[in-house]
C-alpha cells in the first residue's frame, strides 16, 4: 500500500501543474489540430457541470467519497487493477477538491474537437481510469476485494 500511494500523490501534482499552467492561457492552444486543445474553463459542478452552483454539497460529498476510498484502501486486500484504480480515484479527488478549497471551482482545460464532449482535467481523467479499473477488479478479481484479516 505504501508503494502505491505514490500514484494518488503523482495525479495530485500533475493536476496542480496543468492547472497552474492552464490558468494562464490567453486563449485556447491546439495541441493536436482537429483533436484536442487546451482551454481553460471554470467549472463549479462536476462532471459535465452537474450540480453547479451547489459548492456546499460539493463540499460534502467529495471528502465523503475520498473516506470511502480510503476506507476500501485500509479494510481490503488489493490486486494490481484495484489498488491503481483506487488510488487513480483517490489523486483524482483530492486534485479536484484542492481546486474547489483554492478557487471555489475546478479548472478544467482538455476539449477535444472530434467529438461533442465536455472540458476536462487530468484529475478527471484519473478518476474515470481509477474507476474502469476499479470495475474490471470487481468483475474479474474479485477475490481483491475480500476483506483484510
Amino acid at each position: 500500500m505504501k508503494k502505491s500511494i505514490w500514484i494518488a500523490v503523482l495525479v495530485l501534482v500533475l493536476d496542480r501543474l496543468t492547472k497552474i499552467l492552464a490558468v494562464r492561457l490567453q486563449s485556447p492552444v491546439p495541441l493536436i489540430p482537429g483533436v484536442v486543445r487546451l482551454t481553460c474553463v471554470q467549472n463549479t459542478g462536476v462532471a459535465f457541470s452537474l450540480l453547479a452552483g451547489h459548492s456546499r454539497l460539493l463540499g460534502l460529498i467529495t471528502p465523503l467519497l475520498i473516506a470511502v476510498v480510503w476506507l476500501f484502501v485500509r479494510r481490503c486486500r488489493q490486486g494490481p487493477w484495484s489498488r491503481t484504480g483506487l488510488m487513480l480515484a483517490l489523486g483524482g479527488c483530492v486534485g479536484n477538491m484542492v481546486d474547489r478549497i483554492l478557487s471555489g471551482s475546478v479548472t478544467d482545460m482538455v476539449e477535444l474537437l472530434f467529438v461533442r464532449f465536455a472540458v476536462f482535467n487530468l484529475a478527471d481523467a484519473a478518476l474515470v481510469i481509477g474507476a474502469v479499473l476499479v470495475g474490471i477488479s470487481l468483475c474479474f478479481c474479485p477475490k481483491e476485494w475480500e476483506k483484510k484479516s
